[in-house]
């Protein structure tokens, strides 16, 4: 034994010595994005530039992935060896050097001397091999090409050809420019992320998770299905704030599938409900997996309208997938969860100063417009005080127990911001080089110069792109290569940003690389591919309701109050029929030629009026239509059934 602890120690650190140092680091590089959100540093009369608190986060977070992320992903770290606490000390130096000069040698880039090009080059070599350790091979080969492009772009034939860089430029440009790692997404990370992922932390620490699944437990445990649509409820809730479809499913599925499962549904579909709604809660206001705080970055317009806009197709989204669990309910018998399981009324109203944390963080977006990082503090700190005094069921938590929760969000911003890092590398190419306008160009010319062509290319280009990326890489990917082409043609700037967070996040649900449908196959070891299939099913609605508001704005709330009300209502009508099409059930089960009915009137309803002149017509046909089976379909429900 001594023996063994003796080559331990040569090899590297063991846990009891580098874990209290990481969690430490952890716990500072929350309270320094807190401290900047409160605005500490102009109370102190401490003035630097945004990017040198950005650099100071980076490296934080650089050098916490050395000690926490193993070189060979699939392993569990144990011993820290040398060679990762080298690049951990390198990642702070070579980023603490572009923080304290960052001053004196932003002016310097493009003159290249070795002051600016080494540190930079030894950045981004660094992010790039943290980012390998953190989400795999994906994002690295993407951003690879796009660093190779801007070396070698010149070389390239007709339309795609770029400006070629020298590599000590580009370096340097990649790791001081605000169009470099230190850029927008960085911004967004290191201020609004941070913070509302540490709300929902605390959220969890003080009870909150088990509230909301408690309360979605007995508002819909009562109904045919209620496991379904408790998981439906509690995974959308959960999933705005998560900024992860992959995490919210193995945080709410492990409560969800397994109840599910139990109450009959075979476990595929258990997986895919669960997969569905966590992804929904990226696109579900008010904070949409923080897209919608970049998204009104990147658009240069107030966050209240990317939150309206997203409401509809939102709402739709859930509504569709609503309707489904309670269909497939009733086709299958699936009761009500039993009495004996339901948690105790007035044990969950108890519980009800959780909601008030919510109120308060909305209260402080919408109606006092304070900064987004400024509110989430808020309502963090209206549940920390709040849950001090209540409690949930009993159970208060201690001080020390909520001062590890900094450590915890701590770890689990770095990967974030390694993301959002590496987002700035492709947005410095796009720039550095011009390809954001031949992609464009590229991209228009491919569909035709039509509007029609260019979605059906651009919602392929999303799917693929966005497979096996978390969701804030698929967002800036999109937003800075697809969304422009969509804008070129003249789509509304909001529609075409929310289209390709849509066919973005649908890579979650749809194989070949279903990320959140196979997450949850794990959890409920159901077969990976028949779970992304019937993923997809649950989760038509976000294949087509983007493909409706690109055409139709009402969808998204830009319009007249009258239009915009019946777009919504002709919209949900065209939903459910739809929906029930898809379950093969209403009253009663259908048949295949009232399953084809349904359906057909249920997307003659979904078209807004809008979309095209004379497109009430179809409106009008559907609603009517969908009515009239609904009617018929109830009234035959004896025999049906």
């Amino acid at each position: 034994m001594a023996h063994q602890e003796s080559r331990e120690a040569v090899r590297g650190l063991s846990p009891h010595m580098w874990r209290p140092v990481a969690d430490g680091m952890a716990i500072l590089l929350i309270l320094v994005a807190m401290a900047w959100a409160l605005n500490v540093p102009r109370y102190i009369n401490l003035g630097f530039y945004p990017q040198q608190f950005f650099a100071a986060i980076l490296g934080l977070a650089l050098s916490i992935s050395y000690l926490t992320f193993p070189a060979k992903r699939a392993s569990d770290r144990v011993i820290l060896p040398w060679y990762d606490i080298v690049f951990s000390v390198l990642s702070l130096v070579s980023v603490g050097y572009i923080a304290v000069n960052y001053p004196d040698l932003i002016l310097k880039i493009f003159s290249r001397p070795i002051e600016v090009w080494l540190p930079g080059l030894i950045v981004v070599l660094l992010v790039l091999e943290a980012l390998r350790r953190a989400t795999g091979w994906a994002l690295v080969i993407i951003i690879s090409v796009f660093l190779l492009y801007a070396l070698f772009g010149d070389v390239i034939p007709g339309r795609l050809q770029g400006r070629a860089q020298s590599w000590q430029m580009l370096s340097g440009y990649m790791a001081f420019d605000s169009n470099g790692m230190l850029g927008l997404p960085m911004s967004v990370a290191a201020t609004v992320v941070i913070t509302f992922i540490l709300f929902g932390s605390l959220l969890a620490t003080t009870g909150g998770t088990k509230f909301f699944t408690d309360i979605a437990m007995l508002g819909m445990g009562r109904f045919r299905g209620g496991s379904m649509k408790i998981a439906v409820l509690a995974s959308g809730l959960f999933g705005s704030i998560s900024g992860s479809a992959v995490a919210n499913v193995v945080g709410t599925g492990v409560i969800t599938i397994p109840m599910i499962k139990r109450d009959g549904y075979p476990a595929h579909k258990a997986a895919a409900i669960e997969a569905v709604a966590s992804t929904g809660g990226q696109l579900m206001p008010p904070v949409m997996g923080a897209s919608a705080f970049l998204m009104a970055e990147f658009l240069a317009v107030p966050y209240s309208t990317i939150v309206m806009a997203a409401i509809v197709p939102a709402v739709l989204y859930y509504v569709a997938l609503f309707i489904q669990a309670d269909l497939e309910a009733a086709r299958m018998g699936i009761a009500p969860i039993p009495k004996s399981e339901m948690p105790s009324t007035k044990g969950v109203m108890l519980g009800m100063h959780f909601v008030l944390a919510f109120g308060i963080l909305i209260y402080a977006l919408f109606f006092m417009r304070w900064q987004p990082e400024k509110a989430a503090l808020l309502g963090a700190l209206s549940l920390v005080i709040s849950s001090m005094i209540f409690g949930y069921q009993g159970e208060r938590p201690s001080l020390w127990k909520l001062f590890k929760t900094l450590a915890t969000t701590g770890h689990g911003v770095v990967e974030i911001i390694l993301i959002s890092a590496a987002s700035g590398l492709v947005i410095g190419v796009l720039n550095v080089t011009g390809l954001s306008f031949n992609l464009t160009y590229i991209l228009v010319l491919i569909g035709g110069g039509s509007a029609v062509g260019l979605l059906a290319l651009s919602a392929v280009v999303c799917i693929i792109l966005g497979m096996g990326l978390p969701t804030l890489g698929v967002y800036v990917l999109l937003a800075a290569l697809v969304a422009p082409a969509l804008i070129e043609v003249g789509i509304e700037p909001v529609a075409a940003h929310l289209y390709v967070l849509y066919f973005g996040m649908m890579s979650m649900i749809t194989p070949p690389i279903a990320m959140a449908a196979f997450a949850a196959a794990t959890i409920a070891r159901a077969p990976a591919m028949a779970t992304g299939w019937a993923a997809m099913k649950f989760g038509w609605a976000a294949y087509v309701i983007p493909v409706l508001f690109v055409f139709s704005p009402t969808l998204i709330m830009v319009g007249e109050p009258l239009e915009i009300a019946i777009a919504t209502i002709t919209a949900a009508m065209g939903v459910w029929l739809v929906s029930a099409a898809l379950a093969g059930f209403f009253a009663g089960r259908l048949s295949p030629i009232m399953r084809i009915l349904f359906g057909a009137f249920g997307l003659l309803a979904l078209i807004p009026a809008g979309a095209f002149e004379g497109g009430y017509i179809t409106d009008l046909v559907g609603v009517i239509g969908g009515v009239s089976l609904m009617a018929f379909n109830y009234y035959r429900r004896p025999q049906s059934a």
